[in-house]
């Protein structure tokens, strides 16, 4: 004779069964590992497509055993001073632009880019083909205490954003504008008077007339804190900034509590990052300057002598900061050396086409 259980017996049954799957669910999906970043933006493409993609990236790669909780510039601490922030704890990781701390030690510059920086296409190889990144992570590592990888990446900027027209040299004595990294210190010798702050107070300072002009992003990402809105004049070609890799520090107590296998997945969606978000600036810098001249603003080619003469003055300065300091003399000879490997390429690279 078959004995069917009460009714509500198999209801109990089915209950426990039920707690006991949403446990083991639940316990499936805490991660092993929820880091806190600090980053120095209020928004814009380096938020989306740099901090909050690799997030989403490291999470996914991690199969959810790493979550990034990203923060605001500001929120966690300076936001000039984010790799000082996760060495102390503040925050487990961060996203910055090491040229940030060129002042600590100028060879930050040459892994975060300045004026004599080759274009973005030849650093990406220097960085994940000719070595750049396991000499940035030895360089942060032993200067400042933190784990660094690239972690985002420009193509030129714009060179201002201005209420004054810019074209030739005599266009930039006295031009009291914002700027970041050793291109204070060169766009002094070009005759402007520079003056740096965090990415949140430029439109304000720009709106109110508190300095002429800024340089900040590409075309397109300079869109989104709408400098177009308060300045007439876009200057372009970047010469300060052919190129500006940004970076991922971690702080090492941080970095030392991951399995190998889930370091290579921060590696890894760092990398994944980066290249993305080339790609995307690339695409999007083409729609931009339509874009600026549709908003009324005018487009401003810089005289060849102003370019010339800021690669030079660029040269000259890492020239001296190598006599001076043995880490910027090892790096600057090392991406130098890379670069001479690519002399010529566009002659084989280039093919020439009728437009």
């Amino acid at each position: 004779m078959l004995i069917k259980p009460k009714l509500n017996k198999l209801v109990a049954f089915a209950a426990v069964a039920s707690l006991i799957s949403g446990i083991q669910t639940a316990q499936a999906d805490d991660p092993e590992h929820t880091f806190k970043m600090a980053t120095g933006w209020s928004g814009g493409p380096l938020m989306n497509i740099g901090a909050k993609a690799f997030a989403e990236n490291v999470e996914e790669i991690s199969d959810g055993r790493i979550k990034v909780q990203v923060f605001t510039g500001g929120a966690l601490g300076n936001a000039l001073k984010v790799s000082e922030t996760v060495k102390n704890g503040v925050a487990e990781m961060g996203h910055t632009w090491m040229g940030y701390d060129w002042g600590k030690n100028p060879a930050t510059v040459v892994f975060a880019g300045y004026a004599g920086s080759p274009d973005s296409e030849r650093m990406l190889h220097w960085l994940y083909e000719g070595g750049g990144v396991e000499l940035q992570r030895e360089f942060r590592e032993e200067e400042f205490g933190v784990i660094s990888f690239p972690l985002f990446i420009r193509t030129a900027e714009v060179f201002l954003h201005s209420n004054k027209p810019v074209q030739n040299l005599e266009d930039l004595q006295g031009l009291k504008m914002r700027t970041a990294g050793a291109w204070l210190e060169m766009a002094e010798e070009l005759g402007a008077s520079p003056v740096t702050t965090a990415g949140g107070d430029v439109f304000p300072m720009l709106e109110r007339g508190a300095i002429d002009a800024t340089e900040w992003g590409t075309p397109w990402e300079n869109i989104a804190p709408g400098f177009h809105k308060v300045a007439k004049y876009v200057i372009i070609p970047g010469v300060h900034q052919p190129v500006a890799p940004f970076e991922l520090v971690i702080n090492k107590d941080a970095w030392a509590k991951l399995s190998d296998e889930d370091k290579k997945a921060v590696e890894t969606a760092a990398k994944l990052t980066t290249l993305e978000s080339w790609l995307r600036i690339g695409q999007e810098d083409a729609k931009a300057l339509a874009f600026f001249e549709e908003q009324g603003n005018e487009i401003i080619e810089l005289d060849p002598e102003v370019q010339y003469k800021a690669r030079d003055i660029a040269n000259a300065w890492a020239d001296e900061q190598a006599q001076e300091n043995e880490w910027f003399a090892r790096v600057l000879e090392h991406q130098r050396e890379f670069t001479r490997l690519w002399t010529g390429a566009d002659t084989y690279r280039d093919v020439k086409t009728r437009e």
